[in-house]
């Protein structure tokens, strides 16, 4: 549910003009969003899901034999690219307010994470 409120969210504006993009060319996530509703939804819009299998599904699949089928396509030099957004996570936790949420307002909290979003890009 989350994923897709996410992914409802993109807009990526075109460098020359014209509509923004709404949908990304992949997903990197960690093996907790690698449902089956997750995968239909991301395939279904035509987005590549780079999402590890988790170890029950493995074992669940293998258990199936033949019937189980084949494991879904993962794209290990994808994924290990994710440790960008996980830093990224943590130069934001270490601004207070943004790492224990005292904000009450939705609004007022994105504008922080803009904020912070905006002052590390500005000391790279």
């Amino acid at each position: 549910m989350i994923l897709l409120q996410v992914l409802a969210d993109i807009r990526v504006p075109r460098s020359g003009g014209g509509r923004v993009r709404t949908r990304p060319d992949a997903v990197l996530t960690d093996r907790a969003y690698g449902s089956r509703g997750n995968c239909d939804y991301l395939r279904l819009r035509g987005i590549r899901a780079v999402i590890p299998e988790k170890k029950d599904q493995i074992a669940t699949r293998k258990k199936r034999g033949s019937k189980g089928g084949r494991p879904p396509a993962f794209d290990a030099g994808a994924y290990r690219n994710r440790n960008v957004v996980e830093r990224s996570f943590a130069y934001v936790k270490q601004w207070r307010g943004l790492a224990t949420r005292y904000d009450k307002l939705a609004i007022t909290y994105r504008a922080a994470v803009v904020i912070s979003a905006m002052l590390t890009w500005l000391r790279r």
